[in-house]
């Protein structure tokens, strides 16, 4: 008698059809999470330009408060990216303290907004007060 038998052909149809579902789901939940990144690209825009370099640029929502902020690059650039669609205030700070600000900078889907802070570090302050 022999002890190894090969699993019924309804049996090894069972298992692949179940292996088979179980691809599909993974498949699809991954295309979900595809099409929700995609989404949240949709939605967004960035602003851009050039500022005295070591400096911080921030953008605040004037609709619901949201902000980011980064750093200014070594050869005066910016870019605050995925921001969703809106208006804001860009401000330019110096050692922590807001020194210019650009207000009612509308964010446009899929389009970048150039912002860019036209003085010299340590002297913005100044420029902003003789507007």
């Amino acid at each position: 008698m022999n002890h190894f038998s090969s699993p019924s052909p309804r049996h090894y149809h069972q298992r692949f059809s179940f292996r088979g579902l179980a691809v599909a789901a993974v498949i699809g939940v991954c295309g979900m999470v595809g099409s929700v990144a995609v989404q949240a690209q949709a939605t967004a825009g960035h602003i851009f330009g050039k500022a005295p370099a070591g400096d911080t640029v921030r953008a605040k929502s004037t609709t619901n408060g949201m902000q980011r902020h980064v750093e200014v690059d070594a050869k005066g650039r910016y870019m605050l990216s995925a921001l969703p669609v809106g208006v804001y205030t860009v401000t330019l700070e110096e050692n922590g303290k807001p020194v210019v600000k650009h207000p009612n900078v509308g964010v446009i889907v899929n389009r970048g907004i150039k912002v860019d802070f036209d003085c010299t570090q340590g002297q913005c302050g100044q420029l902003a007060d003789n507007h």
